[in-house]
């Protein structure tokens, strides 16, 4: 709020160096400060700051405030030019800036349906931002003259880059946090092109309302008493005299487009900073969403025409494809009978189509195989006429996330391990300094993963690995705590020997220990909680004996802890 009340009143209700926008100022500063310390210090914070360690977080932030700095400021001001300008009613202003709608749509639906098809979205905010830069510069060349068709194409140009950028951000946010936080960095994603879009609005409209206010007063006549600008009207323009209405248009048309022009930069820099946005591979959150096993194709009797060629004999084709359907290219394809002998081999099409033949009929094993996937057999029933048989192969899964103790930090060069249904180990990594694994070139299935670190707990779960894409599985790890000291005499010496005893919340021993010559205590892999430390010398000991009169009388007394 203060810093969108400093963009809004500086220049205009107040001077820059006033005391109500300096104290805004320090207000926008204190109060972000004070959200920070509260958010660092809160159980269930609003904002995890643990997500301002994601570059990619950061990156699509700040290039979501440059959108919606640039989109709120165009949006805003560009249909009261039209009216006051072009002569539009409201509502057809309304509809003129169909086109900037339409665009944002397209460019959406557009970057959406390739980011499916290749699974590669780094290049959409690139290209968008270009597109926007291109866009706003030709809207600020609006001028009187300026037919609705021309300034119909420019929103239309800006929309579109805007459409290709919105939409990739909020993917590539949820791409790159854990699934926990998917929620919230949405949430804060969005947040941050709002905030960016008041504070534009707020921006062009202080530098549109004073270079209206300069140009009125080179353009009116003189004498005539200058109106505030925000209380001229289209419609208390269009009722006045022809020379002054053609100055209050004229005005318009030399202030708004060059406020467009000030946009400029601002794409640009929203431009550059697309360079930085790294790109991670597309991967699903959902634990539960395990791949199935390919079903075994059936054979179908009379087939349409294969697009390739065959031998003599009863032939077997179909395509290789994928477990969505798309096909696979260059396979090869191994054909042996049933005491294991080869009888036809080839290799798949750039379309997946293969054509293989048999001696005869009989019962066969159809063998595919494709570099980055796993090889498929195929049992296949072959009479006397031809058989279409579809290959199905699962490419190979990959297993990736981040090693977390129990606030959330980062557990660096923790132990890594994958082990399947029979318990062997099948891969295995270390963490790096952000915590983070990846597990490569994994079969489709359950396996178990575990992970353990010096000083924390292991711990393990089970996972769903996926063919031919990535999946994510974040694990937490507990304890870690460690707990020491010093036991001290009150002349600050240390106390050997001491008995140290710690108990938990709930008064039970959890471990206890005695000093050595340092009088130093440590007690490790403790769980985050509340625990009391007691310190202890030894017990009293007591013992009976008979004093003689006159007589020395010795007896030597032994200290010690009961075991």
């Amino acid at each position: 709020t203060c810093l969108v009340l400093v963009t809004s009143w500086g220049g205009t209700e107040y001077a820059w160096g006033s005391r109500t926008i300096l104290g805004l100022t320090a207000g926008a500063v204190v109060t972000t400060l004070l959200f920070v310390a509260v958010e660092h210090r809160a159980a269930e914070p609003i904002i995890p700051l643990r997500l301002f360690r994601d570059s990619i977080f950061n990156v699509t932030g700040l290039i979501g405030a440059v959108i919606g700095i640039a989109l709120f400021g165009a949006a805003s001001y560009l249909p009261t030019y039209l009216q006051m300008v072009d002569g539009a009613s409201a509502t057809e202003s309304g509809l003129l800036m169909l086109p900037m709608m339409l665009g944002i749509v397209g460019g959406s639906i557009v970057s959406g349906q390739l980011i499916t098809r290749t699974g590669r979205y780094r290049i959409y905010p690139i290209v968008g931002g270009a597109v926007s830069v291109v866009g706003m510069w030709l809207l600020s060349g609006l001028e009187a003259g300026t037919s609705r068709l021309e300034y119909s194409l420019w929103q239309a140009v800006l929309g579109t880059g805007i459409g290709l950028v919105m939409s990739v951000l909020v993917l590539a946010v949820q791409n790159s946090v854990r699934p926990a936080d998917l929620g919230t960095a949405t949430s804060a994603n969005n947040y941050f092109r709002q905030i960016g879009g008041s504070v534009g609005a707020a921006v062009f409209g202080t530098l549109f309302a004073g270079r209206l206010s300069d140009s009125l007063g080179v353009r009116l006549p003189t004498g005539v008493e200058l109106p505030p600008p925000e209380s001229i009207t289209p419609q208390l323009v269009h009722a006045m005299e022809p020379a002054l209405r053609d100055a209050y248009i004229q005005a318009y048309v030399d202030a708004m487009p060059r406020i467009f022009l000030y946009l400029v930069p601002v794409l640009v820099l929203g431009l550059i900073l697309a360079f930085f946005l790294k790109e991670k591979p597309l991967v699903s959150h959902s634990p539960e969403a395990a791949t199935e096993p390919a079903p075994i194709p059936a054979a179908r009797a009379n087939p349409p025409r294969p697009s390739v060629g065959y031998l003599s004999g009863v032939p077997v084709q179909g395509t290789v494809r994928h477990p969505d359907g798309t096909p696979v290219e260059g396979a090869a394809l191994t054909l042996i009978d049933v005491q294991g002998q080869q009888v036809g081999r080839g290799s798949g099409g750039g379309d997946g189509r293969y054509a293989l033949s048999v001696p005869g009929a009989g019962n066969y094993v159809l063998i595919a195989a494709a570099g980055g996937h796993q090889p498929q057999a195929v049992s296949v029933t072959v009479g006397d006429r031809p058989v279409e048989l579809d290959v199905v192969l699962g490419g190979a899964g990959r297993l990736a996330g981040s090693v977390l103790a129990a606030d959330g930090e980062p557990v660096p060069d923790a132990a890594v391990t994958l082990t399947d249904v029979r318990g062997e180990v099948v891969a295995s990594a270390r963490t790096g300094r952000e915590g983070g694994y990846v597990l490569t070139e994994l079969v489709a299935g359950e396996y178990t993963l575990a992970a353990g670190a010096p000083a924390f707990r292991p711990a393990a779960l089970p996972v769903s690995v996926q063919a031919a894409r990535e999946t994510r599985q974040d694990i937490e790890l507990a304890g870690g705590a460690v707990l020491r000291g010093i036991v001290r005499a009150p002349d600050g010496r240390p106390v050997e020997d001491a008995r140290v005893t710690l108990l938990d919340a709930a008064g039970n021993a959890v471990r206890t220990l005695t000093t050595g010559p340092d009088g130093a205590f440590r007690f490790v892999d403790l769980s985050s909680g509340e625990y009391t430390v007691i310190a202890a010398g030894y017990p009293p000991v007591a013992t009976v004996l008979q004093v003689a009169g006159g007589g020395r009388t010795e007896r030597d007394l032994q200290l010690g802890h009961e075991d």
